[in-house]
């Protein structure tokens, strides 16, 4: 039997981070995910090949981890919200420069410095790209503990695979908690898939060039289109999500992350009281599962309740998935009020009484 481990959330990321091969960290402190990397300074020491570094500010960490990618490292940094605002910059050079890399975002109130409780208000910003020019990164959304474990090995193979930054986006309260999990065995890095491309000395080779500066519009058009073609072949294959419970339901309710473990809780309290409640939890943020919530509005699923710790971001994807297939309500607190399952329940049960699903 796999041996599980009770760990704090960013703890779970960090020990799974050097399992799927990271041996490059840089970042600099901010509350809530401190923890991550105060845990990656020990793991990085006790390897011989690990580098950890606590850069001067987000800014210089982010254009560390474009070194470390340009030269091969599996690389990974992290912050929570205004930290990740700075780093957008260096995001988008990411995505242009096609460089592997993952990037964790333990979200908290704001706008501007806000506050330090748990929050889901950075959603537009992981999904749409963020900072400048077009393109995307892939946005994973762990729902727990052992989801923690395993998305950040999938978000190193993601980055990899399809050499592009990924985004692991969860919240100060999944950050901080603590669950029992069980880690996959480290990976081998002499086992990981080679990359011809990366900058590693050029005396037994022809010279490589990775650069996002092209003068030129129609050069600069070539290389969006190329970006364009890639982002729509993830939006085929990279597709992950949860129905819960939705097989008899007259209503779903849509969340992710913490707001959906609530869900979770409000939906078994209202089905005790016969309310035929399901949940639909994206897992993948960008691509959005559009099919999957599409396929529960074909079988014949009309009613729908988003739910977000947020004044409703995620609500918009909802609504372009369904296309008008289902009627839409939100349900939101910002700022970091965590909502409770009662408060929830509360809603639905309402809900209920408003569409006459009773």
């Amino acid at each position: 039997m796999d041996k599980k481990v009770l760990m704090r959330g960013t703890h779970i990321i960090g020990e799974a981070a050097v399992r799927a091969g990271c041996r490059f960290y840089a970042g600099y402190p901010i509350t809530p995910q401190n923890e991550l990397a105060e845990y990656l300074a020990g793991a990085m020491a006790r390897l011989n090949d690990g580098t950890f570094i606590q850069a001067e500010s987000e800014v210089a960490a982010i254009n560390m981890v474009i070194g470390a990618s340009m030269a091969g490292a599996r690389c990974m940094t992290s912050s929570s919200s205004p930290g990740i605002s700075l780093k957008q910059e260096g995001i988008s050079f990411l995505a242009a420069q096609e460089l592997p890399s993952v990037i964790v975002n333990t979200m908290r109130g704001g706008p501007g410095l806000g506050n330090i409780a748990p929050a889901q208000g950075d959603y537009f910003q992981a999904t749409r790209g963020g900072g400048h020019g077009d393109y995307r990164c892939i946005v994973l959304a762990p729902g727990g503990g052992q989801e923690l474990a395993d998305l950040t090995v999938k978000a190193f193979d993601y980055a990899d695979y399809y050499r592009i930054p990924t985004m692991i986006l969860g919240d100060g309260l999944m950050g901080q908690m603590m669950e029992p999990v069980v880690f996959s065995d480290p990976v081998n890095i002499k086992d990981l898939p080679s990359k011809t491309w990366i900058l590693d000395g050029a005396k037994k080779r022809t010279p490589r060039l990775i650069a996002s500066l092209l003068l030129d519009p129609y050069k600069e058009e070539a290389h969006n289109w190329k970006l364009q073609r890639k982002y729509d072949t993830i939006s085929r294959e990279v597709i992950l999500s949860e129905s819960w419970m939705t097989e008899d339901a007259d209503l779903v309710v849509v969340a992710y992350g913490t707001a959906a473990r609530i869900a979770k809780g409000a939906i078994k309290q209202v089905r005790e009281n016969g309310f035929k409640v399901g949940l639909f939890r994206p897992i993948t943020l960008w691509p959005f599962p559009e099919s999957s919530i599409k396929a529960l509005a074909n079988s014949g699923i009309r009613e729908y309740l988003v739910f977000e710790m947020s004044l409703g971001q995620m609500v918009d994807d909802v609504k372009i998935s369904l296309a008008g297939a289902g009627n839409i309500s939100f349900y939101g607190r910002p700022g970091g009020v965590v909502s409770t399952p009662d408060e929830i329940a509360y809603v639905i049960k309402n809900l209920f009484k408003k569409r006459h699903l009773r």
